[in-house]
């Protein structure tokens, strides 16, 4: 996410004081500083005035030695990620200074323990911004942008941040293979290239390392062996049907990212929440999900971490949100998400609830990205270029009287990772016909709760007029 000034503590609070120091004293030390990039690599700057250095003057001194020309400058940006928490920053931000915040911000936005936040500490990302958009990646022609775009989706590939189908992680794996190992190798010599640097620098750890009950029987190695056959046959297929000019590096590493754009959730910044579990068993016990919620210029994905699928999907003309404080102590931070569905025949809206202390930060997000959108600003189209109902001119929009061929668009739900599991999710249900209210399962939120709606006009929202409860 992009973090905003007005977020962050402008004092030292007590739990973080004593490890505090003069940032003047900093102003004019001349200080090492890394800036770890996502292949695991770092540029090593040395410089004077680090303490007062914005992240936009910092930006500098980085291309310079990663020779990224002017026209990529804002392809990239800075990020202060560990274990704990991510934040994109803003180029008026001083990095150094927010360094300093680091065990504040934890507090505010993580539930980890005074324990773990006392032994976290930042590293600082050269890496994608999230508001770049994919439509304009495949117009850069800079090779080593391109290398770092690739490095940094190859991580989240590997990683599982990027679920995907077998067929697509298999095809980004050869890609990889021909990218990083060349494209002339014969079937042994590749075998050979991709032993020595082992499958899981090529194909996802889950996939890699994973397996149930039914693997154990066969055999993790006979299942890697039929991995790494299918990885080679896939690389053959790659090379072949290319001709010489797109066995260049150029042309693979767009193809690579290319592929990754076909997941929707490529270029997001990722957010940590709990959602509620269906009720199971004879004493209904439901509990709670770990889930990790990306949000792009395009929309917002909910994500099973343990299973590697999208739970939810949503582009922004297909959803309404909100955002809630806690009521009571104890309570938790929610962000509400609204789309609509379709239960025995009945379109029916439904509230999804992400418990998190990092909810502020997604509404946010969410909120700036609508924005851009709706201005069109950040150029974002589908894939296949169509400008989607939020890109509209404000002249062209419909109505957003919710009739039933006036709705937000209906998800798809299939067996692909990529698609929503919406059977899945313990939502709260409102049935409506034409547009009249006929049933709804409420959850315990004040009248006023939807009144608070994006721009523009497409994003509507279930009229409430009482106070609602939990179904």
């Amino acid at each position: 996410m992009e973090a905003e000034d007005g977020d962050f503590p402008t004092e030292p609070s007590e739990h973080s004081h004593s490890q505090r120091g003069s940032v003047a004293s900093s102003v004019t030390r001349v200080q090492d500083l890394m800036v770890y990039l996502a292949s695991d690599s770092a540029v090593h700057l040395t410089l004077e005035g680090l303490g007062c250095m914005s992240a936009k003057d910092l930006g500098r001194s980085v291309r310079e030695p990663l020779n990224i020309p002017n026209s990529a400058v804002d392809v990239f940006a800075f990020w202060f990620c560990s274990p704990l928490l991510e934040l994109q920053l803003k180029p008026k931000h001083h990095p150094y200074k927010l360094c300093r915040q680091w065990q504040d911000l934890l507090y505010r936005f993580t539930d980890a323990s005074a324990e773990d936040i006392s032994q976290d500490e930042p590293s600082l990302l050269y890496k994608r911004s999230v508001f770049y958009p994919k439509s304009k990646e495949l117009q850069i022609d800079d090779e080593g942008v391109l290398k770092l775009l690739y490095d940094e989706a190859k991580m989240n590939i590997l990683e599982g941040r990027y679920p995907c189908d077998p067929e697509h992680w298999l095809t980004l794996g050869a890609l990889s293979c021909a990218i990083e190992l060349g494209t002339a190798h014969d079937d042994q010599a590749i075998k050979a290239a991709i032993r020595e640097k082992k499958l899981c620098s090529f194909l996802p750890a889950h996939v890699t390392l994973g397996g149930g009950f039914l693997s154990t029987l066969r055999g993790r190695g006979g299942r890697l062996a039929e991995m790494e056959q299918n990885l080679i046959k896939e690389y053959r297929s790659v090379c072949s049907s290319s001709d010489g000019s797109s066995l260049e590096p150029t042309p693979l590493l767009h193809q690579y990212l290319r592929t990754c754009h076909t997941l929707p959730y490529y270029g997001c910044a990722f957010f940590m929440g709990e959602i509620d579990k269906p009720a199971q068993g004879l004493l209904h016990r439901g509990g709670r999900k770990v889930v990790q919620v990306g949000i792009s210029l395009e929309g917002v994905y909910v994500m099973d971490l343990k299973e590697k699928h999208v739970l939810l999907g949503l582009k922004f003309n297909e959803l309404s949100w909100d955002h809630s404080y806690p009521e009571a102590e104890g309570d938790s931070q929610i962000l509400w998400l609204e789309f609509d569905g379709e239960e025995a025949g009945l379109h029916v809206n439904k509230l999804l609830k992400i418990y998190s202390k990092q909810a502020e930060l997604m509404n946010g997000l969410i909120e700036y990205c609508v924005e851009l959108c709706s201005s069109g600003e950040s150029g974002a189209t589908g894939t296949d270029g169509e400008i989607t109902p939020s890109q509209a001119p404000s002249g062209q929009v419909e109505t957003t009287e919710k009739t039933p061929e006036r709705r937000r668009g209906k998800l798809r739900r299939q067996n692909s990772v990529v698609c929503s599991r919406v059977h899945s999710l313990n939502t709260i249900s409102y049935v409506v016909d034409d547009g009249k209210e006929v049933k709804r399962l409420k959850p315990k939120r004040a009248a006023s709760f939807f009144t608070r709606q994006a721009q523009p006009p497409t994003y509507s929202a279930v009229q409430v007029t009482e106070s609602l409860e939990q179904g």
